[in-house]
């Protein structure tokens, strides 16, 4: 068993590479935003510890339960308690680059983890899949940053005035879905709220019956999609759009690209984080600081 312990931007790396490898993996993999571990996890647990900043409060509380229990221990981090701890105990750790914030550096905390993950079997990392995933990737980011027009610049226009939604299926784009949700967050300082098919299904459909019109109406629901969907998953979205429209402002339908489960992931992370960012140009707001998290810091650790 694994377990990924980080928070943050520093989680959602392990989210992603445990949504990519679950088709693949033999192995459960948890990821543990948590001060503490579970009962489980004991010697014969991998954990991994990531923390970009190597000070993250929650981290660094399951980083010491993982050692009193002899768990096998591998770090991630640019630095702080996290590397001090894994250089004086002579534990395995990778040490990327610092200088950002930590949803900035998905890419340092996603790639170590997938590679870790092929090197200890959890999937097949194809190098001609990875290098087209990632030249596929350089495309989208030298589109996207043109301010003349694209489609995250139109996405973020039609969400200037409305309260986002992502709904989504589990699986693959399950992570996708949260990294949405917390990139408008942190980058927009905008709400964004989110839920998965089928179980949205089962409850979440029901909100709108009563729901005051005035309020309903501001809502866009953006629907990530993906070849991988279960077909069961595709006539529910068709269905759930068809059936909640009339109370909604927007229903948008967003579909992945790319021929390997990789690209398609990296398609609409990237396309999301650079809606997050227009959408902050469009609302004029820096989409840098991210001080109500610094001042909740600030006041836990008085």
């Amino acid at each position: 068993t694994a377990v990924i312990c980080g928070m943050g931007g520093s989680a959602i790396g392990g989210d992603l590479v445990r949504t990519l490898v679950e088709p693949e993996s033999q192995i459960p993999i948890l990821i543990n935003r948590s001060y503490l571990l579970p009962a489980w996890v004991d010697d014969r647990t991998l954990v991994v510890v990531s923390s970009y900043s190597g000070g993250t409060e929650e981290t660094l509380s399951a980083f010491s339960e993982a050692r009193s229990r002899n768990a096998t221990i591998v770090c991630i981090t640019s630095g702080g308690v996290v590397l001090d701890l894994a250089k004086t105990e002579r534990l395995p750790h990778i040490v990327i680059p610092g200088g950002l914030q930590p949803r900035a550096a998905l890419g340092y905390s996603f790639g170590p983890l997938l590679r870790f993950a092929a090197e200890i079997g959890l999937i097949d990392l194809n190098p001609s899949m990875v290098s087209a995933a990632a030249e596929h990737a350089r495309r989208r980011a030298y589109h996207y940053s043109d301010s003349g027009g694209n489609r995250a610049i139109r996405l973020a226009d039609e969400l200037r005035d409305f309260i986002p939604v992502v709904y989504s299926g589990e699986g693959l784009l399950e992570a996708v879905n949260l990294r949405w949700r917390t990139q408008i967050h942190e980058n927009a300082k905008s709400l964004a709220y989110g839920n998965l098919f089928p179980e949205l299904d089962h409850n979440e459909i029901m909100s709108l019956e009563a729901a005051p019109t005035d309020l309903t109406k501001r809502i866009a629901v953006l629907s990530l999609r993906d070849a991988d969907d279960h077909p069961q998953v595709e006539r529910r979205m068709d269905i759930t759009r068809d059936i909640l429209m009339p109370a909604l402002g927007k229903w948008i339908d967003i579909e992945s690209e790319g021929e390997s489960r990789l690209s398609r992931m990296l398609s609409l992370i990237q396309l999301g984080d650079w809606v997050s960012f227009w959408l902050a140009m469009h609302l004029q707001v820096d989409p840098s600081p991210v001080e109500s998290i610094q001042r909740l810091k600030k006041l836990l650790a008085s």
